[in-house]
Parts: C-alpha cells; sequence; structure tokens
C-alpha cells in the first residue's frame, strides 16, 4: 500500500480541492517530462501544455501560470487600464480572497453586486454599467465571472446566462473574463461543452491544482493579443518559470485523466449531504451541486478542532460556517469516517 494511500485513510482532509497529492501516475509523468526554458519559449511541454488548452477552450492562445490569483490578475491587467472600473459579484473570489490585488496591482475599481450563490443577474449587471465621457465617473469596462462559484457552494453558472452577460458586454463595448478555476466541474455536471462556457467570454481561467489534482499551476487563455500582453505582466509579477515542463507534466495528466473523475467528487457530496441533514445542530444554507458543501453551526472554530480530533479536516468560513470539498483524495471510506465524526460532534 502506498503513502499516499495510507495518509488518504488515517486523515480526511475536506478543507479544499487544493490539498490533494500527486498520483503515482502523474509523478511517473512529471519524472518522464521533457523540458526547456519556459521564459525563453523553450520548454516543449509546457508549449504542448498551452497549445492543447487554446484548442479545448477554442481560443488563440493560452499562457500557463503558478496559480489562479496570477491568472485572474493577468487577465485583468491585459483587459483593463488603471481607473476602469469592473464588475464581479460580491461573493468573487478575486474580490474576497486575492489580497485586494483588484487595487494595489491593477488600480481598478471594483464594482461589486449582489448575486445569488454568486451568480450575477445580467439585469443588476446593466444596471451597475457607467459608460459615460463625464470624468466623475469610472469607466466600467470589464465583468467578471466566477464558474462554479466557491463562495456560492460550486455553483454552476447557467449557459444562458452567461450568454446573456457576453451579449450585454459587447452591447456596451466591454470585456468578460471568466474565473474558471473550478470550470471543469461545471462541464462534467452540466454537460454544456467546455469550449461553449468559453464562447461567452474574451478570457477564461482554469485550475490544475483543484478538482484536477496536479500540484501547481492555472492556466489563462484568450486571443493572441490579449494573451501576449498577459505574457508580460506575468513576467512583470515574477511568474516566469524556467523548467516549468514537470508541472505542465502533471497538468497534461490530469487533463488526461482526472476530468471524467470529478463526478465522483459531486456524488460523494450529495452522499456526504444526504446522510447528514436532518442532524440536530447542522444546516445546510445553500445548494450543493457539485464537490462543494457549506454547514451552518453553532461555533465552527469549535466545530473544526473537534472534528481535527477525529481526524476528518475542514475549514471554517465564518463564525457559524463551516466548508467542506470533495476531491480525488476522498474515498468513500472517507466519507464515512467523516460522516461519523459530524455525528459525534452534534
Amino acid at each position: 500500500m502506498s503513502g499516499h494511500t495510507r495518509e488518504t485513510e488515517r486523515l480526511v482532509d475536506l478543507r479544499s480541492d487544493t490539498v490533494t497529492r500527486p498520483t503515482p501516475g502523474m509523478r511517473e509523468a512529471m519524472a518522464r517530462a521533457d523540458v526547456g526554458d519556459d521564459v525563453f519559449g523553450d520548454d516543449p511541454t509546457v508549449n504542448r501544455l498551452q497549445e492543447r488548452v487554446a484548442e479545448l477552450l477554442g481560443k488563440e492562445a493560452a499562457l500557463f501560470v503558478p496559480s489562479g490569483t496570477m491568472a485572474n490578475l493577468c487577465a485583468v491587467l491585459a483587459l483593463t487600464r488603471p481607473g476602469d472600473a469592473v464588475i464581479l459579484s460580491d461573493d468573487a473570489h478575486p474580490f474576497n480572497y486575492e489580497s485586494g490585488n483588484l487595487a494595489m496591482v491593477a488600480g481598478v475599481l471594483p464594482r461589486t453586486i449582489p448575486a445569488q450563490h454568486g451568480i450575477l443577474n445580467p439585469e443588476a449587471v446593466r444596471e451597475a454599467i457607467i459608460r459615460t465621457e463625464d470624468h466623475h465617473f469610472a469607466q466600467t469596462t470589464l465583468i467578471e465571472i466566477e464558474n462554479t462559484t466557491n463562495r456560492g457552494g460550486g455553483a454552476i453558472y447557467p449557459i444562458e446566462t452567461a450568454a446573456d452577460i457576453f451579449a450585454l458586454a459587447r452591447e456596451n463595448g466591454l470585456r468578460v473574463h471568466c474565473d474558471g478555476a473550478r470550470v471543469f466541474n461545471a462541464v462534467v455536471e452540466s454537460d454544456v461543452p467546455l469550449e461553449e462556457y468559453a464562447k461567452h467570454c474574451d478570457t477564461i481561467s482554469f485550475c490544475f491544482s483543484k478538482g484536477l489534482g496536479a500540484p501547481v499551476g492555472s492556466i489563462l487563455a484568450g486571443d493572441a493579443e490579449t494573451i501576449d500582453r498577459a505574457h508580460r505582466f506575468r513576467k512583470m509579477l515574477g511568474g516566469g518559470m524556467r523548467q516549468a515542463g514537470v508541472l505542465a507534466a502533471a497538468a497534461l495528466y490530469a487533463l488526461d485523466h482526472h476530468v471524467d473523475r470529478l463526478r465522483e467528487d459531486h456524488r460523494r457530496a450529495r452522499e456526504f449531504r444526504a446522510t447528514l441533514e436532518g442532524t440536530k445542530g447542522l444546516a445546510f444554507p445553500i445548494p450543493s451541486p457539485t464537490n462543494i458543501v457549506y454547514i451552518e453551526v453553532a461555533n465552527a472554530p469549535r466545530k473544526v478542532l473537534s472534528l481535527q480530533k477525529r481526524g476528518v479536516l475542514v475549514k471554517a468560513t465564518s463564525p457559524t460556517r463551516i466548508r467542506v470539498v470533495f476531491h480525488l483524495d476522498i474515498t468513500d471510506e472517507g466519507i464515512s469516517k467523516a460522516v461519523k465524526a459530524f455525528q459525534q460532534t452534534a
């Protein structure tokens, strides 16, 4: 039995889908990777990954970056100018969890909109757009959506909504970026093709280091000119990597082996929730359509500590709310252990 499997059985880590370890097959692919200097554009595995993702998304070009935060920031930098306004959900990851980089680095004004489960309403977006020659106002130039939504419990953007927002953007001369960190979760659950989601935005990013199970890396795709600008910003932000083919090989392996299995994460999330619904002291405030489940409890920090003592790790997102996330390191036995721990601490 591998150390990877033993550790999974010993500790059930539901804090995030970022905690996965590379599988033996992924490690082997990384060890075999053909590499070069990606800053010079000479890494063949990185180039192969970027070409493959651009084709998958129906975009002209793609750029491999160290993190989803950098992918989103490079997109905003490439699509806006300092002083512009960006519309996004008040629950959006770039607004809440990227250390204020929209203001500090991109110099843009976030105009946030309340959005049910993080899904923007096109009419609310329309009302928030400012396009005027009056110099008192920051001009809206970008709309940002998130698919699936983190704080929305893994909610999936209806493709019709994404299409309406993109049409609205075009009508007003705006661009659209999709933070698709978990877009493959949306694809396997909704059966909407990846290219269809990508069609309704100018740029789209997704993470290899979440549900796809790679150790490092995200990617940003769009038209060639925008990605060329993003490449400069990647360099400016310190994101240029040298023999990054070792990481790109993990990403390629993930695309080949870890997409369809996301359905298992969704199944386990549903089973976990269904088993615990009705348990005293636990409430489920929002739907859980993919791999993320939010749970309301009386004292989240205390609950986290109690679960940890029973070998289950979860994350408190507020004084009364816990998030659990299912991923490829979680087995059916892990679900049983987690359910038992929640019941014992109820």
